[in-house]
């Protein structure tokens, strides 16, 4: 069978090649521009060196540059099949009866492997350094001369405890949001007076209370004071700060089941870390469409002409997929559509177009 045969196994080896080359590239011009934008904003930090930048690029790489992978699956495909056709491999194929479906199968096989692989492997991986990138960048845009030098109002959290409430902000988070960077706190009485501001290096949940490093508190109508340790009282736990301020992405895959139910346990929505989840399920068969795609708009005999068109047909494709996944995650975030529905959806209905092309093309 030409799909398991030595034909079907050339075919995906130009595949994988052209995938993995595609992706080298691109993930290398995400990592140069990233590069030459933190040397920018860190170029008058003269204890940050290059090779703190050049580490801090390379952590938050993975997370970036597994966003971009269906496209590199998709141009991959694209250029596999274009030069298959264009050295007439492909008439040679349909001349020993291989239907499209055969010298194809091979490709999707290996893109859903690919989807796999991302999901249950390299997305651990680059939840793990994102983590590392994150508390990275907190320490190198931290300011050890004054606090809160950066113009982004960042996170804010309001909390109650036994003396009041109290508004956190914060620039970053890391450890699941258990870890705050560069915190101010404005802390109110039990009558809703306000009592005191207070400004932190770090603040990092225990049991009840923030305990802040390198505080600054400025009490109403009184002097400011300095601590080297200073603790806030808080009812948050580590379920509710991290279904507040953890990132769904910044979870792996294995760890959004159980996120998901000690959120369900403390009452917080769960539709982002849901719709991340399915997200991830549902990679696999998004792979395989991109796939489809490339093979609905890359097939036709190269002496026809029209590669252009063909090229930017496939490009805008897997735009509006991109765009629909996008639509899809921001109705299920809110609610609209059930997790499930917003991540799969946009992968089965590019997988279903696909396959509609490609039988109208074969069969007519």
């Amino acid at each position: 069978m030409v799909a398991f045969g030595k034909l079907g196994r050339y075919f995906g080896r130009r595949f994988l090649g052209a995938v993995l080359l595609v992706y080298i590239t691109c993930s290398g011009l995400i990592g140069i521009v990233d590069f030459f934008e933190f040397s920018r904003r860190l170029g008058d930090r003269a204890d940050v060196s290059v090779i703190d930048i050049a580490q801090l690029v390379l952590l938050r790489l993975p997370a970036f540059s597994e966003q971009m992978f269906p496209f590199a699956v998709l141009i991959g495909a694209m250029s596999t099949f274009l030069t298959l056709s264009r050295r007439l491999e492909l008439v040679i194929a349909r001349t020993v009866g291989a239907s499209v479906w055969q010298f194809t199968f091979s490709t999707i096989s290996i893109a859903v492997l690919l989807g796999v692989f991302l999901t249950t492997i390299y997305n651990p991986i680059s939840a793990i350094a994102k983590e590392q990138a994150n508390k990275l960048e907190a320490t190198l845009f931290s300011d050890k001369k004054g606090l809160f030098q950066q113009s982004s109002d960042g996170i804010w959290v309001r909390q109650q405890s036994v003396d009041g409430q109290a508004v956190v902000q914060a620039q970053t988070s890391t450890d699941k949001g258990r870890t705050l960077g560069n915190v101010r706190i404005y802390s109110f009485d039990t009558k809703g007076e306000f009592t005191e501001r207070v400004e932190a290096k770090s603040a990092v949940l225990h049991n009840g209370y923030w305990a802040l490093t390198q505080a600054r508190v400025f009490p109403a109508g009184a002097e400011p004071q300095e601590f080297a340790s200073y603790m806030v009282s808080t009812n948050l736990t580590p379920a509710q700060v991290q279904g507040s301020l953890a990132s769904p992405d910044s979870l792996s895959f294995w760890e959004l089941p159980g996120a998901i139910r000690d959120s369900e346990r403390a009452g917080i929505r769960t539709e982002r870390y849901q719709l991340q989840y399915q997200t991830l399920l549902a990679r696999p068969v998004l792979l395989a469409a991109m796939v489809l795609i490339a093979a609905a708009v890359s097939l036709r005999v190269f002496r026809l002409g029209g590669v252009g068109k063909m090229v930017l047909g496939g490009v805008l494709s897997g735009f509006l997929l991109y765009v629909a996944s996008k639509l899809a995650g921001e109705l299920g975030e809110n609610g609209i559509l059930h997790p499930v529905v917003a991540g799969w959806l946009p992968a089965v209905f590019g997988a279903v177009m696909g396959c509609s092309v490609l039988l109208q093309q074969e069969d007519g």
